[in-house]
Order: C-alpha cells, then sequence, then structure tokens
C-alpha cells in the first residue's frame, strides 16, 4: 500500500527528490509524481464536473536539477487520468496561477521546493480561482495513482507581458526606466526573465545584474529573500553599481525583497517589516485606508507606522496561505483587507487575485519609484517614519520528546499564566498564534513571541527591544519562566542571556 501523506507540507507538496551523500532518502519518486499528476486530475475532473479529457493542465517548473524529470513524470499520470498534460518549461509560480486565473488551462502544476536545498522538490497546485487547500492535497494524495507525453506550451511570455502592461499605462511611458539602472540577482532560481525580458526592453540598464541564468544546484547563494547571504549580495551590488534598485527573487519567484540607495553611500534593504510598511504606504495613498494583514512575528514599530496611515493592523498566523485566507476573510464580511503578507515575503493583493506574486510586488514598487523621482522625491520617504527595533532575534527551542503537541500546549499555557501576572510585563490581547508579551521600558522594552511549530517538534520565540541590551532582560525573563520544563532545550534562548 502506498502512503504519500508524509509528502503533505500545509497546501504545498514537498520531498527530497535526490539521493545525496548524507542526506535523506528519497521519498518525492518519480512514481509518486506520476500518481499525484494522475490524482490532480481527477481532482479536477471532480471539481469542474468535466471529462478528464477535457481538461488542460500546465506544468512548469524552477530552475532545481529535478525539475524536468518531475516534471515529466506528472505529465504521465496526467495523460493516463485522460487529461491533456502541458509543460511550460522555466516558469515562475505566480505565471503557473495567472495561465489558469487569464489563460485557457483549468489546472496547473508548479515544480519547486521554494528556497529549500537542491535536492528537495515539491509541487504547488492552481485552479482557475485559486492555490488549492491543505485538505485539497490531503485528497489528491490519498486518492494517487499513474502515466504519458507532454505538449509545450508557453505561460511566461503572456505573464510578462500583463506585468509590462500594468508599468507602461501607470506611468504612460513605453521606456519608463530610461535613465534608470535595475539590477537583480535571481539566484539561478527562474527569476531572471525580470531582468531580461521586463526591464531592460521598457529601458531599464541592468548592468551589475546577479546569477540570472538558471542553475538547479544554486552555487552562488540561495534563492531566498531571507537569506541574510542573497540580502548582502544584492546591497553590494546596489552600491557598486550605483543602482536605483536591486531586486532579489526566491527560486520560483513568489517572494521577493529590494534594496534602495539611502543617499549616503549605503543601502537599505527593503523585507520584512520594511516591505510591508512600503506596501502599505504605497496602497493607502492608492486605496485610502485598508486593513493590512500580516503574520505573527511582525513588529510592534509596524504596528505603530500602518495605524499612522489610517490604516488597521491585522495581525495573524504563521504561513502565506494563512494571511491571505485571513484577508478574504475579512474582505467576505466587508472590511477593506485588500493586503496580506507575511515578513517571509510572500505578499497577496485583492487587485492580483490575492496571488502571492514576488513580480507583481516589485512591479507596485517600480511604479512608484519612477513616480517618486518624477517629483523630485526619493522612495525611502514613504517609510521614513518607521520605527526600527534596535534588537531583534529568534531562538529555536527543540522539544526533546515524541510526544510533543501536549509539551507545547503546556508551555504556552505556563507562559501566559507566568507573564499575565509578572510586574513590568503584559499579555498582547487578540492574539491568533502562541503567546505574545509586552516588556515596559524597565524590563527589556520590547516584546516576545513564543509559539509552536505546526510540522516539527520545536517551539519558535521571536524577541525585540528598542534599546541595545533589552533582548537580553527580556530572554533571561523568559527563560527563567521555561527552565523547569525538562523536555524543553533552552540553549538558544539561554544564550541571548549572556
Amino acid at each position: 500500500m502506498k502512503d504519500y501523506s508524509s509528502l503533505q507540507n500545509g497546501s504545498d507538496i514537498r520531498g527530497v527528490a535526490l539521493e545525496v551523500p548524507g542526506g535523506k532518502p528519497v521519498n518525492l519518486t518519480l512514481g509518486a509524481a506520476r500518481d499525484i499528476g494522475a490524482a490532480f486530475a481527477r481532482w479536477l475532473a471532480k471539481k469542474y464536473q468535466k471529462a478528464a479529457c477535457e481538461l488542460r493542465i500546465a506544468i512548469g517548473r524552477d530552475s532545481r536539477v529535478t525539475g524536468e524529470a518531475v516534471s515529466r513524470a506528472l505529465s504521465e499520470g496526467i495523460a493516463l487520468a485522460g487529461a491533456m498534460p502541458e509543460s511550460t518549461g522555466l516558469a515562475s509560480t505566480p505565471a503557473m496561477f495567472m495561465c489558469c486565473a487569464e489563460g485557457p488551462y483549468d489546472g496547473g502544476i508548479m515544480v519547486t521546493a521554494s528556497h529549500l536545498p537542491y535536492e528537495r522538490n515539491g509541487m504547488k497546485f492552481f485552479t482557475k480561482e485559486s492555490g488549492l487547500e491543505k485538505a485539497d492535497i490531503k485528497e489528491i494524495l490519498a486518492d494517487a495513482e499513474t502515466k504519458s507525453e507532454a505538449a509545450e506550451c508557453d505561460v511566461m511570455t503572456p505573464y510578462i507581458d500583463g506585468l509590462k502592461n500594468k508599468i507602461v499605462s501607470a506611468l504612460g511611458s513605453d521606456k519608463p526606466f530610461s535613465g534608470m539602472k535595475i539590477i537583480v540577482d535571481a539566484g539561478n532560481g527562474a527569476g531572471g526573465f525580470f531582468a531580461e525580458r521586463l526591464l531592460s526592453p521598457l529601458g531599464a540598464d541592468i548592468t551589475g545584474s546577479l546569477y540570472l541564468e538558471p542553475d538547479g544546484r544554486f552555487p552562488n547563494h540561495q534563492p531566498n529573500p531571507e537569506n541574510k547571504e542573497a540580502m548582502d549580495c544584492i546591497t553590494k551590488a546596489v552600491i557598486d553599481n550605483g543602482a536605483d534598485m536591486g531586486i532579489v527573487f526566491d527560486t520560483d519567484v513568489d517572494r521577493a525583497g529590494a534594496v534602495l540607495p539611502d543617499g549616503k553611500g549605503g543601502a537599505l534593504a527593503l523585507d520584512r517589516n520594511r516591505l510591508i510598511a512600503m506596501m502599505t504606504a504605497i496602497l493607502a495613498k492608492q486605496y485610502g485606508p485598508i486593513t493590512v494583514v500580516t503574520d505573527s512575528v511582525t513588529s510592534t514599530g509596524l504596528n505603530e507606522f500602518i495605524e499612522g496611515l489610517g490604516c488597521r493592523h491585522h495581525r495573524f498566523k504563521r504561513g502565506y496561505r494563512n494571511v491571505i485566507n485571513e484577508a478574504k476573510r475579512l474582505m467576505a464580511e466587508g472590511e477593506n483587507a485588500i493586503f496580506a503578507m507575511e515578513t517571509s515575503g510572500h505578499g497577496a493583493l485583492y487587485e492580483n487575485y490575492f496571488l502571492d506574486d514576488g513580480a507583481y510586488i516589485i512591479v507596485k514598487l517600480l511604479i512608484e519609484l519612477v513616480e517618486a523621482k518624477r517629483e523630485g522625491k526619493e522612495l525611502t520617504d514613504l517609510i521614513k517614519d518607521l520605527r526600527e527595533p534596535a534588537e531583534s532575534f529568534e531562538a529555536r527551542l527543540p522539544v526533546n520528546s515524541p510526544d510533543f503537541v501536549p509539551i507545547t500546549e503546556k508551555v504556552l499555557d505556563m507562559v501566559e499564566r507566568h507573564f499575565a501576572s509578572l510586574e513590568g510585563f503584559g499579555i498582547v490581547p487578540n492574539n491568533y498564534e502562541g503567546v505574545r508579551v509586552n516588556a515596559d521600558a524597565e524590563h527589556g522594552n520590547g516584546w516576545f513571541l513564543i509559539r509552536r511549530s505546526l510540522h516539527d517538534p520545536l517551539m519558535p520565540t521571536n524577541l525585540e527591544s528598542d534599546e541595545a541590551g533589552g533582548v537580553k532582560l527580556i530572554a533571561k525573563a523568559l527563560y527563567d519562566c521555561l527552565k523547569t520544563v525538562p523536555e524543553l532545550d533552552l540553549a538558544s534562548l539561554e544564550a541571548l542571556t549572556k
């Protein structure tokens, strides 16, 4: 009996697709991919009440070394189920959704494991309406079976043309980036198209762009806006080339970060809280007061910034699908929650199908960059009032027990009871994930959030302070609370108290 349940990762599929020395055994086999392709075709036929032979399913991939083989196996499975598979070749995740939403395809599969190491691979699934949910993936994996050939199709050209048209329409010029140097670090993922097929034709000088050629082994750095090496690399490139903007994408282009010159010979990274703040400021100019849905680890300074724009900050759970679905829920209730973004860089807008599309986020930034220059301003002026924390750390606390869920529940209850009665600290109300605690000026002048991982025996803990040395005080208070829990490995938290 086949068991593919371990391949589920929330609303995606992830697994090991390549054997490497010292690595985990392969569980995303080509046989599994064939079975999943067939099951997805059957699921789509049931969803749309169509015969399988009426379905067209597009299959795209990022630059991973196993991408072609996994794509072929998916095609075989889809064809075996009677549907028509069509291979797009190298593509971005947002383009795979767009080819369904605005193109001829009933469904799409993006073969990617996002920023994970090159031996991993996986799949993201789309219909004409949205990405699939956890329950859909569970159903497909439970039904997974087998097999044929794929035709070629082009989803990238119409996707890129759509982005170009948005820029040209907004800025009223066929060459809106003339005289500007805009560089891209694609990290050898699927994002090189943005420099060569979008920026350059619109007039930008892309000299200094990095790693645009796909290479599934990612020989230079991880294609990941959260990766320090990647952000350091694009920051240096902006400074060295005197660029107006630097852009970094993850492997499949559903996440992005940016870097702007700071006017002092350095550069300012737009990621995490800064990117959310910048996008909020842009959208507030366009739409007026909005509700911004973020994940749970955003800073107090970001909350103040959003509210200072007359908007509402709705801090929710981690996970890009969580923040997107929460924004959709609020929209259905009549709230103007048109923007959802996780600090990882997954950002989605109502105006763009609530699709987490890194290239679309960058397009919004570029339009605002040109408009600011036309007015003699700097794009960074939009976030000049964002208060940055003095210190920010994450401690990851392993739970040394196979039955870890009850222990994490016990820890969260212990933290809430302890800090609710401890002078100088206060439990943050209306918190949707874990326990968030504020510390006053005497006890660290900041906050911490402790939560449990959804899948791993781990309790990630984020700590921030508005003054140097504040995190040490906050970490010490939390360590004293948890040191009596023998199953909890507090080494990373204890290190912050030193």
